[in-house]
């Protein structure tokens, strides 16, 4: 990771989107083929101590997190409500949704008080100075979802959450079925989700297939997180495969940057095709 505590500078003119190599998630398992094991850790101690100090630290190299920027730019909603989990001191919006963000955290309003072209950004995340430290948040939210896996029907104001984000913190998710089918619940119809995902973690705290496995399964991992949650129209997308010149300890190379994403359509929570609902199974790995 990367330790410099300065955001990176704004990306390029993001005016036209950027063509990415993608392919539609197809499920693998009529059941939820994870068990137990597979979400256990190296560190089990609690996750509010590992973190009780604040990292104001970018987890993501700058050519990603311009990535991530541009990719925001075309693919969040420009007004509505998102919710950033696991998330931190800095979110990595492009200019234009941090601009629109911060002037609503600054008004300051009560949910209801809230107008039609707002962009209203939640934060959840483990440590307070970091998200007190986000100018972006016009609400915070301090909840370990290793502890409580049940993200709050307030966070949606009535059913108007219109996207979610999470970056780089999915591996860290002992209750990924849980926390992204509460998550599923609470969206509105063809809101969306959208797990952005990376080889760098805290290898002591990522759940134990995460470390078993390589990329490409870790992708489909994910997918069907989403999946066995309710999601539909899931995709996985590239937005930098990574490498590049190594040299010296890997310098010069890049970080590889994905996003899983999803939608909500009507069927029910956690239904996939034909109505089947979730069954508690095993890993094939």
């Amino acid at each position: 990771m990367t330790t410099s505590a300065n955001p990176p500078q704004p990306p390029p003119s993001t005016s036209d989107p950027p063509t990415y190599h993608s392919y539609r998630y197809n499920p693998r398992h009529q059941s939820w083929p994870y068990t137990s094991k597979d979400f256990t850790r190296q560190d089990e101690s609690p996750d509010t101590d590992f973190y009780s100090a604040p990292r104001y630290v970018t987890h993501i190299d700058d050519n990603a997190i311009n990535l991530l920027r541009i990719y925001y730019a075309h693919n969040l909603p420009s007004k509505g409500r998102i919710l950033d989990f696991c998330t931190s001191w800095i979110s990595h919006f492009p200019p234009n949704l941090e601009k629109a963000a911060v002037k609503t955290a600054k008004r300051q309003f009560t949910q209801n008080e809230a107008e039609t072209d707002d962009l209203e950004v939640i934060g959840m995340g483990i440590s307070k100075p970091e998200l007190d430290a986000n100018p972006i948040l016009s609400q915070r939210i301090l909840q370990d979802l290793n502890t409580n896996s049940t993200i709050p029907a307030s966070v949606s104001a009535g059913g108007n959450l219109d996207a979610s984000t999470c970056v780089v913190s999915i591996d860290y998710l002992t209750s990924p079925l849980q926390v992204l089918s509460s998550l599923y619940t609470i969206t509105k119809p063809q809101g969306t989700i959208h797990l952005v995902i990376s080889n760098r973690c805290f290898p002591t705290k990522a759940v134990g297939r995460w470390l078993r496995v390589g990329e490409q399964e870790r992708l489909q991992m994910v997918g069907d997180y989403l999946w066995f949650s309710g999601w539909r129209e899931i995709e996985v997308l590239t937005l930098n495969e990574g490498g590049g010149s190594s040299g010296w300890f890997g310098l010069g190379s890049t970080d590889p940057l994905w996003v899983v994403r999803g939608r909500k359509l009507e069927k029910g929570v956690g239904e996939a095709e034909g109505g089947a609902k979730v069954e508690i199974g095993k890993s094939e790995l």
